[in-house]
């Protein structure tokens, strides 16, 4: 003999709804990435053809099938491709950090611009430029070390029966200006030659790309990316809090050590190749969830937004003004309005990613 349950009528119109909610926000949500994914290739693809010589497409893609065209090689092969591909990875990179530490310390305030990890990775850079005289491997050496022991120093001392976002940001507003304070004291000790390369590099700049850099973040990324990417659920387990994580089998101590290990690196080996491009991590999850709506991770449209941002402002600072500018300066201007806005709306009303 069977029994059969009857649902009211009332329960099961609520279930439709929940379920065609979650397939209109995951169809939303498809459809955002793949505009974004399209933007980006868009203007990957101008970024390569367009310059003091315009190559049209057929050219660019011979080039990059690997064939000889009597000047697209050099000026396409040598000079635009790295370069455009760079701003690609290190965009990606800086968008998937920044959206890390947001969501896991459920703040938009939590990027590594604001919390001391881009400014350590500076001030090792400006120390090894003018004081040691090394060269880009050098540097960059000394950036991704220190971007991990800032991480490690800020971790360490907001800890206190686990790590509370506000404690973090606070810990690592303190410590970014201690840093800056030791890049302006390097950068008035340089000689005008090592003053000019350090503060090139400072600004955040794509120029004089070479494929050494950015085959070493392609490298990066292809490792770390998928660590993320993977721990993607038990980032979304942490915005709901420890006890609510830890009762999902996150594991929350572990997690965050993972992710903060994964995003640390990332962006260092960025910063190390392009410098500590402005305000592009903390930009891009915000603009990410506004796209994307509420639901879901936010870790593949903060990297495609990461990497639409670096390549517009790349585009915008070589030909859009009456000077070039380099693409730091341009995500600064950007960034710098929000950052104000977001302190104000924070103080007012609390916020969240």
């Amino acid at each position: 003999m069977t029994t059969q349950t009857h649902r009211p009528a009332s329960t099961l119109d609520t279930l439709d709804a929940v379920r065609g909610g979650r397939t209109r926000r995951t169809a939303r949500r498809r459809t955002i990435i793949l505009v974004l994914a399209v933007a980006v290739a868009v203007v990957f693809a101008v970024t390569l053809m367009v310059g003091r010589t315009f190559y049209p497409p057929a050219d660019v893609i011979a080039v990059i099938l690997g064939q000889d065209v009597p000047g697209a090689s050099f000026t396409v092969g040598t000079l635009r491709l790295p370069r455009a591909v760079l701003a690609v990875a290190a965009g990606a990179c800086f968008g998937l950090s920044g959206v890390t530490f947001q969501t896991m310390l459920r703040n938009p305030l939590a990027s590594p611009d604001i919390i001391g990890i881009s400014s350590g990775a500076s001030a090792a850079a400006a120390f090894a430029i003018v004081m040691l005289s090394l060269g880009s491997t050098g540097v960059s050496a000394f950036a991704i070390v220190a971007g991990l022991a800032v991480a490690l120093i800020v971790y360490v001392l907001a800890f206190k029966d686990g790590v509370a976002g506000t404690r973090l940001i606070l810990i690592g507003i303190g410590i970014s200006a201690m840093l800056d304070s030791v890049t302006a004291y390097v950068l008035s000790q340089a000689a005008q030659w090592d003053l000019q390369e350090a503060t090139r590099w400072l600004t955040g700049s794509l120029n004089g790309t070479k494929w050494p850099e950015t085959v070493t973040v392609l490298i990066a990324a292809a490792v770390l990316v998928p660590v993320l990417l993977g721990q993607a659920r038990n980032l979304s387990a942490l915005q709901l809090g420890e006890d609510t994580a830890a009762a999902l089998g996150a594991r929350p101590e572990r997690t965050r050590l993972v992710l903060i290990l994964a995003a640390v690196l990332l962006i260092s080996f960025a910063t190390a190749a392009a410098g500590p491009i402005a305000f592009v991590a903390f930009l891009s999850g915000p603009i990410a969830a506004r796209l994307v709506g509420p639901g879901g991770s936010l870790l593949v449209p903060a990297a495609c937004v990461g990497a639409l941002l670096v390549l517009v402002a790349d585009l915008a600072g070589q030909f859009a003004f009456g000077t070039r500018f380099p693409v730091g300066v341009i995500t600064g201007v950007l960034g710098a309005p929000y950052l104000i806005y977001l302190i104000i709306r924070t103080n007012r009303v609390g916020g969240s990613l």
